[in-house]
């Protein structure tokens, strides 16, 4: 595009906006363990689409004072569309122009934004693209995209037409099927060497991973809700999870690899150099893995060599550089008889490693008890102590004392007969019992 538009003197410069690193789908996901996005839980759109935009439109008004964002969305798309556009029109200054409620000084301009599905293609097909492609390929991709392979151009509103196929992002799981990629597998040979994008995007799309996420939220803590039982006509409260585990971490690592391994063995020339996941997406993974999950046994390089065979090379300086590695991770597994105890030793002894290299510790303390709080109680008992206190607040909103006394009070009683033990009496108990 670029080229044409230079070759025929027209002022258009295209620009490819990507998200931040640490903005992007797989660092959000593998990376921080964020599940799938849902319609509860979209956290992709913003970081991926609208802030790249907005970033960049900000600084075109900081160079220039003003834009004017030119839109292709219409109202046929869909109804939410279609009223939000309606919406929009509180603030038209001219036709199919309106100021932009969300950004000074820009204009929003959507000349097609009353145009049907069919008069974008016939437009399409009679009028020749002036990048020096043909859209006869672009009907053609779209008419795969359709399960019966169909795409019926009339004026009559009621026949489906091919631009009922949307494209996304392939790996989207904010609707039910992915079924554009399903119908272009389908209908075209050529298209067989995307079976793995689609087989991933369908395995993140499980409703039901409870097993693959963990316990808590991502800073540590419980987080309870009550929902109703239909069955029961009841209300229940249950616990929010969290983040996926180490275990899918990995997991879905690996499986991004592996889908990327295959679809540069099977695509056509054009796609083989396909990047489903770049190095510096890798890299930031590896950080957080490390810096954040406190995970120092750092098996990210094994997973890259196992599936790629070829070995990881960090782009950041000292990637990786660390006093404790697998051998001491192994060791602690080995000598831990919970999981949430070895989670905990993990984190004193990583906490206390990047301590180690700074001329002052100051904060120390706050950070090796904030690992007590969030990782050191099993799994059954953290649970109960949150419907504990959600119970407490339930009944000291209500104003109910007695709950609150029964409550509290046996919360005391437990915790005179068993004190928890505080970092000071865990570090230095021995020695004082001598």
């Amino acid at each position: 595009m670029g080229a044409v538009a230079k070759e025929k003197n027209m002022p258009i410069e295209p620009i490819l906006l990507k998200p931040a690193v640490k903005d992007t789908f797989w660092v959000n996901l593998i990376g921080k363990g964020y599940p799938a996005p849902r319609q509860g839980f979209r956290w992709c759109t913003a970081r991926l689409k609208i802030k790249p935009s907005d970033n960049y439109i900000c600084e075109k008004i900081r160079e220039s004072g003003e834009v004017i964002l030119v839109l292709g969305t219409r109202k046929a798309e869909s109804a939410s569309r279609a009223a939000l556009m309606e919406k929009h029109r509180n603030w038209r200054v001219f036709s199919h122009l309106n100021y932009n409620p969300s950004r000074p000084n820009s204009l929003i301009y959507t000349p097609i934004e009353d145009w049907r599905t069919d008069e974008v293609w016939l437009y399409l097909l009679q009028w020749q693209n002036p990048w020096g492609n043909n859209n006869k390929d672009l009907f053609a991709m779209y008419r795969g995209a359709t399960a019966d392979n169909e795409c019926p151009l009339v004026v009559d509103t009621s026949t489906p037409s091919c631009g009922s196929s949307r494209f996304g992002c392939w790996v989207c799981t904010l609707v039910s099927a992915d079924k554009s990629m399903e119908a272009m597998i389908q209908n075209d040979e050529e298209k067989e060497w995307m079976q793995p994008l689609l087989d991933l995007r369908n395995e993140l799309d499980m409703e039901n991973d409870l097993d693959r996420r963990d316990f808590r939220r991502r800073q540590g803590q419980i987080q309870l809700y009550e929902r109703n039982v239909d069955s029961l006509n009841a209300k229940e409260i249950v616990n929010i999870p969290g983040p996926y585990t180490k275990q899918w971490r990995e997991e879905w690592l690996r499986r991004v690899l592996q889908a990327q391994t295959e679809v540069r063995e099977n695509a056509p020339a054009l796609m083989q150099n396909i990047e489903l996941i770049a190095i510096d997406e890798i890299s930031e993974i590896r950080r957080i893995w490390l810096e954040e999950f406190h995970e120092f046994d750092d098996v990210l390089p094994s997973i890259y060599k196992e599936v790629t065979g070829e070995d990881f090379i960090d782009p950041r300086p000292n990637a990786g550089s660390t006093q404790l590695g697998l051998d001491e991770w192994s060791i602690l597994e080995e000598i831990c008889d919970d999981p949430m105890h070895f989670e905990l030793m993990t984190r004193l002894l990583s906490t206390e490693r990047k301590f180690q290299t700074m001329s002052r510790r100051v904060g120390i303390i706050d950070a090796l008890e904030k690992h007590f709080d969030t990782s050191s109680r099993p799994k059954e008992e953290a649970i109960d102590n949150a419907h504990r206190n959600w119970n407490i607040k339930k009944a000291a909103k209500a104003g109910d004392v007695e709950t609150v006394k029964q409550l509290t009070d046996g919360t005391a009683s437990t915790q005179e007969t068993q004190p928890a033990p505080s970092w000071a009496n865990l570090k230095f108990g021995n020695r004082q019992e001598i």
